[in-house]
């Protein structure tokens, strides 16, 4: 169900940003406005990273084999550091680059009218997925404000279209103010300014953006309402003496590694450890769904501790 509504939120933009971005091409076409053609690469761009993320999940959803032992999920990650370094490089880099060399090289808009045309059609098209993007985003952000969900998010596809569809917004914005003001104050130069701006938005939407996939790149844990049920589940059972350690990794969105070290009680023999474990994985697996992969070590306390583990729980039974 959270893939289909991904999906959904991806398609929605793709199918707006790829009518905007001709609409945009040829309105700067007409009037040689500097701030419609950043705004024109802008959505080209966001266009082709619609289909990038598309084809991130795609990649996702292949089966393990001997190669990739653990799947391949963590796909959506590269493709999404990948779609940062394109907003960066591509939509910040033209639009500051086409902005500097028209307020070097100023030149009068000419039909201003094309651009609020477009520019207001767009505004609607791209409202549009944006709310999309947003109601998925808040959905999924349940009780955490803003800024927290978009630190703990794993999935990066619905933030990366919701960031492209606000940087997208505030660029129309700008590119509508630098159109009116060069056209009223006569100033060409401020469509270059706009320009510019449009750039720099772009930029902080991909430092952003790259931020967060590198974090999940390198090896993010579970939320800590995860971490909470599984450590709830291993305290619970009657055989656990203590929890030495609970280790865990987004390999995707939706695909978690656990590792845990329990302390299981010395009376209990091979056959009963056995029986135990089982019986956690299953209880595991039907509390945090989203663990895929569960490895329970028998240790002791004093081992774990000797072998220089990480923090140790102590349950109060």
């Amino acid at each position: 169900m959270a893939a289909h509504s991904t999906k959904r939120v991806i398609f929605a933009a793709l199918a707006g940003n790829s009518l905007i971005a001709v609409t945009k091409f040829t309105a700067a076409a007409f009037t040689g406005s500097s701030a419609m053609f950043s705004e024109a690469i802008h959505s080209t761009v966001d266009t082709g990273n619609q289909g990038l993320l598309l084809y991130g999940l795609r990649r996702a959803n292949q089966k393990a084999d001997a190669q990739h032992p653990f799947g391949y999920s963590q796909e959506i990650y590269f493709w999404a550091f990948v779609v940062a370094i394109l907003v960066f490089a591509v939509g910040a880099g033209v639009s500051v680059y086409e902005g500097v060399h028209k307020v070097l090289h100023p030149t009068p808009v000419v039909s201003a009218y094309i651009n609020y045309i477009v520019l207001g059609l767009a505004m609607i098209f791209e409202g549009f997925a944006w709310a999309i993007a947003f109601k998925e985003f808040n959905a999924r952000r349940g009780r955490r404000s803003y800024l927290r969900a978009i630190q703990e998010g794993k999935d990066p596809s619905i933030l990366t279209v919701l960031l492209e569809d606000t940087a997208a917004m505030l660029g129309l914005f700008v590119a509508f103010l630098g159109v009116f003001l060069s056209q009223a104050l006569g100033m060409p130069i401020l469509d270059g300014a706009a320009s510019i701006a449009i750039g720099f938005i772009l930029a902080m939407a991909a430092l952003l953006l790259a931020l967060e996939t590198k974090s999940l790149l390198i090896g993010e844990a579970a939320s800590p309402e995860t971490l909470d049920r599984i450590q709830r589940v291993l305290v619970a059972d009657k055989n656990v003496f203590r929890v030495n350690e609970v280790l865990t990794m987004h390999l995707g969105p939706y695909d978690v590694l656990a590792t845990l070290s329990v302390d299981f009680h010395d009376t209990l023999d091979a056959r009963d450890i056995e029986t135990t474990v089982d019986r956690l994985e299953r209880a595991i697996r039907q509390a945090c769904p989203e663990v895929t992969r569960i490895f329970i070590e028998a240790q002791s306390w004093r081992s774990h501790q000797i072998l220089g583990g990480g923090d140790v729980t102590d349950p109060i039974r």
